[in-house]
């Protein structure tokens, strides 16, 4: 099958572009690289069926045979979004519609990878995909809450005047290799201090909880998504619905990290942070057969042990 990647050298775009590669499509990964990096897929460059086309979604795209498109093409850290605000909000919007006219002109399969974000300071949990959301419009982390919110009318739109084969998957906190040491997240925020032996920021005090999925499992979930039959028109968290505090995440790579960082606390906290964040994933379930594999400890050995080398360090 021949499939579009955009934001194909992002963290969670280079990982799905080694999947659908591996499974022997013909990929097409674009990115204007931003937030991404070209080492993401330096190793898929001269590998037969992968094409990487620098170019940035807000510009109409060049006229391309495809048969399927998965939309990852934005910021997704609040330090990368709120770096590139209007970059971000109209990659979201802009990009989004010139990606869903070349599905609609080739007739091809649309995902959006859509963001946990949408539902903002949850007024609900855990979050099921029902929930419309608690998101400030006009707060410093609208420019990516708000356009995504934008890029899921806007695909759901298509479907209902185009007939266009839609999904939308709403991606919840994602870890693993090839996440970005500066990315201002939390588990690339920690692990980077601790294997640097630099002090374990935790903002606030701590009992703010969040669910992370191991990037493998996150892009099971994203093929299921497009390919399983009865996914078309569904929207679907996908997301590790174990839920821990930050500061129980802080002190456990702290120690597979056998690091000497202190953790601190600090009182600086991001605007519109939510407090609370974890997935139902019970349609993901149901409909997909899907959910997480990676437990935390394993999932974290791995990423710890991929920044070591990320940051030129031994053992």
């Amino acid at each position: 099958m021949r499939v579009l990647v955009a934001g194909g050298a992002g963290f969670i775009g280079s990982h799905l572009c080694d999947r659908l590669i591996a499974e022997g499509h013909c990929v097409t990964a674009v990115d204007n690289l931003i937030s991404g990096s070209v080492e993401n897929i330096h190793h898929l460059l001269n590998q037969a069926g992968f094409r990487f086309i620098r170019h940035d979604v807000t510009e109409p795209l060049p006229a391309l045979a495809i048969d399927a498109i998965f939309n990852l093409a934005s910021p997704a850290s609040p330090p990368g979004y709120l770096r590139y605000p209007l970059k971000t909000a109209l990659a979201n919007s802009l990009g989004t519609y010139h990606l869903l006219e070349l599905a609609r002109q080739n007739n091809a399969r649309f995902l959006l990878a859509s963001t946990s974000e949408i539902y903002g300071e949850p007024l609900e949990h855990p979050q099921r995909e029902d929930y419309w959301g608690n998101v400030n419009p006009v707060g410093m982390r609208s420019c990516y809450d708000e356009s995504k919110r934008f890029a899921e009318m806007l695909t759901t739109t298509f479907r209902r005047q185009h007939d266009l084969d839609v999904r939308i998957v709403r991606i919840f906190n994602t870890y693993g290799p090839r996440s970005d040491p500066e990315d201002g997240r939390l588990i690339p925020n920690f692990v980077t201090q601790a294997l640097t032996g630099r002090p374990i920021t935790v903002y606030g005090d701590g009992t703010q909880t969040r669910s992370l999925c191991y990037v493998s499992d996150m892009v099971e979930g994203i093929v299921r998504a497009m390919y399983r039959d009865g996914a078309s028109s569904v929207i679907f968290n996908l997301g590790n619905p174990e839920e821990h505090t930050v500061r129980e995440y802080a002190g456990l790579v702290k120690q597979l990290a056998c690091s000497p960082s202190a953790i601190v606390y600090t009182e600086k906290i991001s605007e519109d942070d939510p407090s609370r964040r974890r997935p139902d994933i019970t349609r993901a379930k149901e409909t997909l057969a899907w959910e997480p594999q990676v437990d935390l400890r394993s999932g974290l050995t791995s990423t710890i042990a991929w920044f070591r080398r990320r940051l030129g360090m031994a053992g």
